[in-house]
């Protein structure tokens, strides 16, 4: 009869370890402890940041923006480019003429200055004979410094005779032409405005993201940007760069806080005017990489189980830093050479005996 009521017991044990292997529940030891079916991965220390979104425009950050001008009245005779228009460092951009009372403003100012240093000689010839006196020296060698000086100032202007070419300053993108040809334009109005293109050591920003303001605060000069096309043709383009510029105010019209980034656009197809999105690495930092599914809360924090050599369940408590997508940057007392539990950790306690069913699809690694 004994033998008889083992068999039976044998029996129950062998038809509850099957039913728990067909419905997904925990089966047990031979000793009747528990064991529950987990999948792991493998962890590692690497570097993650906490990506924020942010939308804006190429090109439409004003540090970007050069405005062409002229410090003296001239007639358009020529214009070289239109709106749009690609530009190379010293390409002729316009050909202009001065106003002729500007030429003659230029002449004047050369013949002042013969006829103060020829002046300044003929007194200090004087004051070598004595028939002048030292006054009289200093105050003609005072009007030829003036003289100097106005000439200086012509030259700086670029005033003279004939017709001048316009080059162009940067390398870049024509945004826009405030002038038509024939047109007469005054002393320090706009005749186009250019975006700076990228010279590869040009470090303004030529791209402008706006981000909520509670974003704001996390964001740093220097933190990484990869951007992107909203459009279907520039969907899978990424560009990385970098953030130059992070506001500090509110934009009154779009509610946003603006952040500059420079974004290396030469080679690419992110014109000036394009809309895009990007991503801004924040509180970038390196941590322990593991899966979202793998970190469980409790009223004791947040904390993962690991897999002992034993095959028992170890609970570690971690601090969760940052999240990129599916993946969480915790702190912690976690061992690198142990399986991480990603799947059936719910159903663990400290110390239950577990059974792998091998490595999940995904890996903390990746």
């Amino acid at each position: 009869m004994r033998t008889n009521r083992l068999t039976t017991r044998a029996q129950r044990a062998a038809v509850c370890v099957a039913l728990a292997s067909l419905f997904g529940m925990p089966s047990a030891h031979a000793d009747g402890d528990p064991v529950v079916s987990v999948q792991t991965a493998q962890v590692h220390r690497d570097t993650i940041a906490q990506p924020v979104r942010a939308y804006g425009i190429v090109a439409a950050s004003a540090s970007s923006v050069t405005t062409l001008n002229l410090p003296y009245v001239a007639r358009v005779t020529q214009m070289r480019v239109q709106a749009g228009q690609r530009v190379t460092r010293g390409m002729p951009l316009a050909v202009v003429q001065a106003d002729p009372a500007a030429v003659l403003a230029a002449t004047q100012a050369k013949s002042a200055l013969t006829l103060a240093q020829g002046e300044v000689a003929r007194t200090q010839s004087l004051f070598d004979k004595g028939l002048a006196t030292q006054s009289q020296l200093a105050t003609a060698r005072k009007a030829a410094q003036d003289a100097q000086q106005a000439l200086a100032a012509q030259d700086q202007m670029g005033v003279g005779p004939g017709a001048r070419t316009v080059n162009s300053p940067v390398d870049g993108v024509v945004l826009q032409v405030s002038v038509a040809q024939g047109d007469q334009v005054q002393p320090g109005a706009a005749i186009m405005q250019l975006a700076a293109g990228d010279s590869g050591k040009d470090a303004r920003a030529n791209v402008t993201l706006g981000v909520e303001p509670s974003d704001a605060a996390s964001i740093h000069a220097g933190d990484a940007v990869t951007l992107h096309g909203l459009s279907v043709a520039l969907a899978k383009s990424a560009v990385p760069g970098r953030v130059v510029m992070v506001g500090a105010s509110v934009d009154p019209q779009s509610q946003l806080v603006n952040i500059g980034a420079n974004v290396p656009l030469g080679q690419t197809a992110f014109i000036p005017g394009t809309r895009v999105s990007a991503d801004i690495a924040t509180n970038t930092g390196t941590h322990w990489i593991v899966p979202r599914n793998a970190v469980l809360k409790d009223s004791h924090g947040d904390y993962v189980f690991q897999i002992t050599p034993a095959k028992t369940a170890h609970r570690v408590n971690v601090v969760t830093r940052v999240e990129d997508n599916g993946r969480y940057g915790v702190d912690g007392m976690i061992d690198g050479t142990l399986p991480l539990v990603v799947s059936g950790n719910y159903e663990l306690t400290d110390g239950m005996a577990v059974k792998t069913d091998g490595k999940a699809d995904g890996s903390a690694a990746r």
